[in-house]
């Protein structure tokens, strides 16, 4: 079978990989996308989109149940069968894809369904088909979820993240082996519809990559709605039956019992799978390294979570625009990484930006830090019950500005566009203690925060 050409070839369609494609077809070029399972990727179909829902879902829930004393009295009931239709009619049309790939169509480009390997410079073989990429080979593969050589997991009904979103009934009770951002939003999601739940983490704390304040406060609210939680603590074996349902076994003596299993404990490549060695890079490696520019190789760019940079849409649609630029020959900025800002959407939320003081002082900065409680701002008194949060900021003292934040609490994600602007911009602090903060808001918290910082 002859080769076919094409000047670039994108294998994985994932957002960023969907975005790129699109616009270098639109740019004029011959593009070629391979992807294996849906066009969109993880994020519209098992990640951000439908699992947003399932939270929002859990949410409207708890401020039912917040009525008392506020507003009135509640009487909420549950039902899970209205979030699962949500997700298939609204946010994934069952898990079909055609609507995707019918707009990636119209940019020009051509799709090539199944599992793409690169097999030689400027080479990518699918099912035996051969493709050939003049310009070069994009990669955005992506990750998926890591499950672990635990004894008896393997061959048992499991969750990971897919088959959470893919539930049609929350189950009665629940075991979440992992406390970090997918563990912990399912976690209290199911927790919200009744479901028993516990939550099994081998780290010191939920959340573990983030502020210990907000490991602390997550850890509060979910033993108060009734969510168990076990730290340090490693699931050593998993017995399951279908009448029992799981039993996990914890290295501490403990055993967890769960009608069903969520195994969230991370996600991971598959380069030797992908052949990068063709193109000189490591295999066994857990991420592609790549240039500012995205550059892996000559005539390779990878771009998304295979970078390693963030397991993130934004990370990765951020990533697709430097790409693309740099493919096309446009100039602009190159890749910069020390304000990407994230988001676990639990309630509260927890989103964060750049350094935790940890990191910062690991780094040799010399570290000032300021904070304020939510509860303590006007907005955050007015609020009433489900006002826990706080805002966190980390200064290098020397420079005068931000390297990381945290903005813990209602709206939580949403008051961090502030923080991350000072971080990325570099505001000196002096700056953000004197500017105008409207009144009374959550982000007004912010002034306080760095007042905190020179108290």
């Amino acid at each position: 079978m002859a080769a076919e050409e094409a000047d670039v070839v994108v294998i994985g369609m994932g957002p960023g990989g969907e975005n790129a494609a699109g616009r270098l077809a639109e740019a004029g070029l011959e593009v070629v996308a391979v992807e294996a399972r849906l066009v969109g990727g993880e994020c519209p179909y098992w990640g951000c989109v439908p699992t947003k829902m399932m939270i929002r879902a859990a949410d409207l829930l708890a401020e039912g149940r917040r009525i008392p004393g506020m507003s009135g009295d509640s009487t909420v009931t549950a039902d899970w069968t209205q979030v699962a239709k949500r997700i298939r009619e609204e946010a994934t049309d069952s898990w079909d894809d055609r609507a995707a790939a019918e707009r990636f169509a119209r940019t020009g480009g051509r799709l090539v369904r199944g599992y793409g390997r690169i097999t030689a410079p400027g080479e990518v073989t699918v099912d035996g088909r051969v493709l050939r990429a003049r310009r070069g080979i994009l990669i955005n593969t992506g990750t998926e979820p890591n499950v672990p050589p635990i004894d008896g997991l393997a061959g048992t009904p499991f969750w990971t993240n897919r088959e959470a979103v893919e539930a049609e009934a929350a189950p009665g009770s629940l075991v979440v082996l992992g406390g970090g951002a997918i563990g912990t939003e399912m976690a209290q999601a199911f927790a919200r519809f009744r479901t028993q739940v516990t939550v099994v983490e081998a780290r010191d704390r939920l959340l573990a990559v983030e502020e210990p304040e907000a490991c602390d406060l997550l850890h509060e609210v979910f033993e108060r709605e009734g969510v168990t939680v076990h730290t340090g603590a490693r699931a050593t074996a998993v017995h399951h039956d279908d009448a029992h349902g799981f039993t996990v076994d914890l290295d501490g003596g403990e055993q967890v019992h769960g009608e069903a299993l969520l195994v969230a404990i991370g996600r991971r490549t598959r380069l030797r799978d992908l052949g990068v060695g063709a193109v000189g890079l490591d295999e066994d490696a857990r991420f592609i390294e790549t240039d500012e520019w995205m550059r892996a190789a000559d005539g390779v760019w990878a771009i998304g979570d295979v970078t390693g940079k963030g397991a993130f849409t934004h990370v990765s649609m951020y990533q697709a625009d430097v790409a693309v630029r740099d493919i096309l020959g446009q100039g602009g900025p190159p890749a910069d990484y020390r304000a990407v800002p994230r988001v676990t959407f639990t309630d509260p939320e927890v989103g964060a930006v750049g350094l935790t003081e940890a990191q910062a002082r690991e780094r040799g900065i010399n570290v000032r830090t300021g904070m304020t409680r939510i509860p303590a701002s006007s907005r955050g008194w007015i609020h009433g019950r489900g006002n826990e949060g706080f805002i966190k900021l980390v200064q290098d003292a020397d420079r005068g500005v931000l390297v990381g934040a945290t903005s813990a609490g209602p709206n939580g994600g949403e008051v961090l566009s502030a923080l991350a602007v000072a971080v990325h911009g570099e505001v000196p602090a002096e700056r953000l203690r004197y500017m105008i903060y409207a009144y009374p808001t959550f982000h007004r918290a912010i002034q306080s925060a760095v007042e905190d910082l020179y108290s």
